[in-house]
């Protein structure tokens, strides 16, 4: 049996909820709070479900090795934020000031006051939960890149053979 449009989107669409819904079920049935970068790597895990639902109505009306490709590009991206995310984690890169700790600036009680109530609740640069030492951001990583790499394949798997002669 070839792989259509409709199958593949199903699993692109069962892929997508089930990351985007572990990091719901996390957040408010685990009571984690996720940060700024936490919040933006669900992003292309929203566009994905969007676009995984128009691809299924439009079905064969729609190449698959666009939709696979197009796939491919968001779950690039979303490797990318999380790829990110984990190197702010590990303090590989300087996160968002907005979510990173930063050291002691204030010279004055009020000045210091400020600065901790503006402070997030959640940083970017903590990790919050690991599972097996790979904190959420990491997971999200390995997700991305797999749902690149069978989206890639996909789309290489479909494109037309060009012999060199």
């Amino acid at each position: 049996m070839a792989l259509t449009t409709r199958p593949f989107a199903t699993i692109v669409l069962a892929a997508s909820i089930a990351v985007l819904g572990t990091a719901l079920l996390s957040q408010y049935w685990g009571g984690l709070v996720p940060c700024e970068l936490c919040l933006l790597q669900r992003w292309p895990w929203r566009i994905a479900i969007v676009l995984a639902v128009a691809a299924w109505l439009a079905g064969n009306r729609v190449s698959l090795s666009s939709v696979a490709l197009v796939f491919a590009l968001v779950f690039f991206v979303s490797a990318g934020l999380g790829f990110y995310h984990l190197g702010v984690e590990q303090h590989w890169f300087v996160g968002p000031t907005a979510c990173t700790a930063t050291g002691p600036t204030a010279t004055t009680v009020d000045e210091l006051r400020r600065q901790l109530l503006a402070a997030p609740l959640v940083l970017c640069d903590q990790v919050q939960w690991a599972l097996f030492g790979v904190s959420l951001a990491g997971w999200n990583l390995i997700a991305s890149l797999m749902m690149a790499a069978f989206c890639a394949a996909t789309a290489a798997w479909l494109s037309p053979r060009r012999s060199v002669a």
